[in-house]
């Protein structure tokens, strides 16, 4: 018996690859389904399944590509509606892996399909538990983001009913799979761990401890954060299918010398979109660039700002333009046109102009702070962030709104902007969608408030606390 997590930091999505006797299934695989095949391949054996714990809304899943190019069918639990073909499991339903055997248990709330997979090993023992969004570690799903006609009330409620009697009679040794860990938008405050037990999760999730159903209607709808728009979107693509990512290749992996590139451009309507670390962002830059560096939270962030058709070319380090191309297929964008050959080094060899954006230390910024009458501090973390600590006069104005030049209206050109996050990652982007916008006037703070709040000479609110 083998049982591998696939874990994906950069959407915090676990997949999971099952092998025994020569069988295998994935379940809730990535887009890119080359990684299961080459393991089949590799270990010899045959993916009989695909196993999907519900549609994903944070993702696009790999379900038809895998199914199209193994011949393996897609499972899916009750009550699932899909614009393709796939075999809808019942309550229930055992499907063999070699000597090992796989029980669906429909387990609503999240969504109306969700499904969890039940594994019992060899000796027929269960084993462990692939929760999907059900049950995470110190979580559960989100229930707001089914696009049903059911209120999130209501799905809590059923997962109330699923939480009590399907899941909390498990075994306490059964060990817990879900389908995403730290830092995902499908629950409130996941922890830290990727996988657990039922024990552990019985002992520690706030989901999982005694309390009325109209308790946890409250506890689980307290609280929600607006979920990233692409989730709709994701969902969608996920229910109805989507393009063969050897497709996106084909069109993606076109190297577009200097003038094809400008001529792809040149109207506006094709964005380009700068994969670079945001530390080699700011030192040069094709005017007009979006920056959204693969080393962060690269699909999720992509996923929030661009929209999902948009045209788009890259400008990559060398070597990485078909990850970039493949990150950005995992939520759904697409719509690639190429890249720059050879990169920004081309660029600037041939000449051509360049924007910058001028990243301070944190120190020459509380030197500032105190003297100078045109700086505005704009703080792009979300609004619970800045609601702990900020800087004091910050404008909050988090990075996921700044692409509604609206949102940005009240933003002084002639100010002398100063432009932080938690770390400097975001901050880069949102500095690069703000020259967009035609603001140039702008800093970066290194290192974020984490650092900032450092800084005797710049004082710092904390609401809720008596400030000295």
């Amino acid at each position: 018996m083998e049982i591998k997590q696939l874990y994906t930091s950069c959407l915090s999505e676990a997949a999971y690859f099952i092998a025994s006797e020569g069988e295998a299934a994935v379940i809730d695989p990535l887009r890119d389904v080359d990684t299961y095949i080459n393991m089949a391949n590799e270990q010899g054996v045959k993916i009989k399944y695909i196993f999907e714990t519900h549609f994903h809304a944070d993702f696009v899943s790999g379900h038809i590509e895998l199914s199209k190019k193994t011949g393996a069918p897609i499972i899916y639990g009750p009550n699932t509606q899909a614009s393709f073909k796939i075999h809808m499991a019942t309550d229930g339903e055992e499907f063999m892996v070699g000597k090992l055997k796989i029980k669906a248990m429909h387990t609503p709330g999240h969504t109306l399909e969700s499904t969890c997979y039940l594994l019992h090993d060899e000796a027929g023992e269960p084993y462990c538990i692939f929760t999907g969004d059900t049950l995470f570690v110190g979580d559960v799903g989100r229930p707001d983001l089914f696009s049903g006609n059911m209120t999130k009330e209501e799905l809590a409620g059923m997962m109330y009913e699923t939480l009590q009697n399907k899941i909390k009679p498990l075994n306490d040794n059964i060990i817990v799979y879900p389908a995403h860990g730290p830092g995902s938008s499908c629950g409130k405050a996941l922890g830290p761990e990727t996988f657990s037990t039922m024990g552990a999760q019985k002992a520690s999730n706030y989901a999982l401890q005694d309390m009325t159903k109209e308790e946890f209607i409250k506890s689980v709808t307290t609280g929600l954060s607006t979920p990233p728009s692409y989730f709709a979107v994701n969902a969608r693509i996920n229910k109805e299918g989507y393009e063969s990512l050897d497709d996106i290749y084909e069109k993606g992996l076109q190297a577009l010398n200097i003038e094809q590139f400008k001529q792809t451009t040149a109207d506006g309507e094709v964005w380009i979109l700068d994969t670079r670390p945001e530390t080699v962002f700011t030192q040069g830059f094709v005017p007009g660039s979006i920056s959204i560096g693969l080393n962060g939270r690269f699909a999720e962030w992509a996923g929030t700002l661009i929209p999902n058709k948009q045209a788009l070319v890259l400008v990559t380090e060398q070597g990485k333009e078909k990850e970039s191309i493949t990150r950005l297929a995992r939520v759904g964008i697409d719509n690639i046109l190429g890249y720059l050959d050879c990169g920004y080094d081309a660029w600037t060899a041939a000449g051509e102009q360049i924007d910058l954006i001028i990243d301070i230390e944190p120190d020459e910024f509380a030197m500032d702070f105190p003297h100078d009458n045109l700086l505005e501090v704009i703080d792009v973390r979300k609004p619970s962030e800045f609601e702990i600590a900020h800087v004091k006069g910050a404008h909050n104005i988090p990075v996921d709104t700044l692409m509604d030049p609206l949102n940005v209206a009240m933003i002084d050109d002639n100010n002398n902007l100063y432009v932080h996050c938690a770390g400097g990652y975001r901050s880069v982007i949102a500095a690069s969608i703000l020259k967009r916008h035609g603001y140039h006037n702008l800093r970066n703070v290194l290192g974020g408030f984490a650092k900032i709040k450092l800084e005797k000479g710049i004082q710092v609110v904390q609401p809720g606390k008596i400030n000295a």
